[in-house]
């Protein structure tokens, strides 16, 4: 009796100690470490509540990264194998955290998902994170540029329409530069130190930036050559300002008239009407970018904005992609639309009264439907930032000749790529 007594207290305390543990495991909760850039890693900590509250078991932990400090952080975390789960990258750096095998193909999880599909997106957006035919990265936010003008000055140009074509962009400025009568003023803005323009009337002309299995620069084509000679006319004729120390705040100048069209992207909404207020709040608009010809207007933009991945080394996939298609619901991107203005990626949440009856949006939503990504290479924006703007600065002064600037750019790219071409050759 005593022996049976015992046999039962060891057995009850088994199983005490089994319901414990299986108790414990089943309490557990997952944390996800989740790294985010700038404003966007202080608001997003808004939308997590919700999450957790819908997903008791997962537990959100946001790490703000500053954008300066970004890439050689996430560099430096995949080196020492010490990468977040997930983070925020910019369409333009997908490339090089593909390349560096530091984040995984999303194929299957996109198979099995209710939330997340290609046609929800907009094509030039989600293209951004197909690398190989495959897919690494959910499109979280996007931007793309095209044109803040004065509607006045066109007005009083003769424009009562936006531009379409380069030859009605051309004739437009002239005729703005012509209202001022030798005054200290222009038509419009093209910075040497932002690329993005260069690259768009490149691309609207057709050019391939780069050849031979993107190894080599191109951007001596004929095509390119047409259309950066086209931009730099404007300097020349002085339809356009040189450099940047003429015009030290974009918003004051375009309130003063000192120049009438700016390419920029949708971060520059919310300034402008800070800015453009009293009898100037209806003087000004934006319109998608012209194409070559105005027949298949509107012209082609670059496709920007930042996209949600999952890193190779994380333990909570599963968990994590439940994150990204939290994020990826219309409700969701209309919430963080709310909060912090950054456009929304999927395009249902377009059709938001907030969105959609906003004057200064519907042509970014037009332009979204005509864009492309930049070349889908690591060294794109070495490229673009030491390069590109480097000789479009030289040409722009007359310090170049178009031959000479853009035969010089190949060079210096070249160089740029050469561990790119040996990589290759050694496959």
């Amino acid at each position: 009796m005593k022996a049976s007594k015992l046999i039962s207290l060891i057995i009850f305390i088994f199983l005490l100690g089994l319901f414990y543990a299986c108790s414990q495991h089943t309490n557990k909760e997952t944390t996800i470490k989740f790294w985010a850039m700038g404003s966007e890693a202080e608001y997003v900590t808004k939308l997590v509540p919700e999450f957790e509250k819908r997903n008791p078991g997962i537990k959100v932990k946001v790490q703000a990264v500053p954008w300066n400090a970004a890439q050689e952080k996430l560099i430096t975390a995949f080196a020492s194998d010490n990468t977040p789960d997930a983070c925020q990258l910019g369409n333009t750096w997908v490339p090089q955290f593909t390349y560096l095998n530091a984040i995984i193909n999303l194929d299957d999880f996109i198979a099995e998902s209710k939330v997340i599909r290609k046609e929800n997106y907009f094509p030039g957006i989600w293209d951004t994170n197909v690398i190989d035919s495959a897919v690494y990265g959910i499109p979280w936010y996007v931007d793309t540029r095209l044109m803040f003008y004065r509607t006045d000055t066109f007005e009083r140009a003769g424009y009562k329409q936006p531009p379409k074509s380069w030859d009605e962009l051309y004739d437009l400025c002239k005729k703005i530069k012509a209202l001022y009568k030798g005054k200290d003023k222009y038509a419009i803005y093209l910075p040497t130190n932002e690329w993005p323009p260069f690259i768009i009337f490149g691309l609207q002309n057709n050019a391939s930036l780069l050849k031979d299995n993107n190894t080599r620069a191109y951007f001596s084509s004929r095509e390119f050559k047409e259309a950066f000679d086209f931009l730099i006319k404007f300097h020349k004729e002085k339809l356009a300002p040189i450099g940047i120390s003429q015009v030290t705040n974009v918003y004051q100048a375009l309130k003063d008239e000192y120049f009438s069209v700016y390419i920029s992207g949708p971060w520059n909404i919310n300034e402008f009407k800070k800015w453009m207020t009293g009898n100037l709040t209806d003087k000004w608009s934006t319109a998608p970018m012209p194409s070559k010809s105005g027949e298949d207007y509107p012209g082609v933009s670059l496709a920007g904005g930042s996209s949600l991945v999952i890193f190779k080394n994380s333990e909570n996939k599963k968990e994590v992609w439940k994150f990204i298609e939290y994020l990826s619901e219309k409700e969701t991107q209309i919430e963080f639309y709310k909060l912090l203005y950054n456009l929304p990626a999927v395009k249902e949440a377009w059709e938001d009264s907030l969105i959609e009856n906003n004057d200064y949006m519907k042509a970014f939503y037009e332009q979204f439907n005509n864009v492309v990504a930049t070349p889908k290479i690591p060294e794109w924006e070495q490229i673009a930032f030491s390069k590109v703007q480097q000789y479009a600065e030289l040409a722009a002064r007359d310090a170049m000749s178009i031959d000479e600037a853009l035969s010089n750019l190949d060079k210096d790219v070249d160089v740029i790529l050469e561990k790119r071409r040996w990589l290759l050759e050694k496959k």
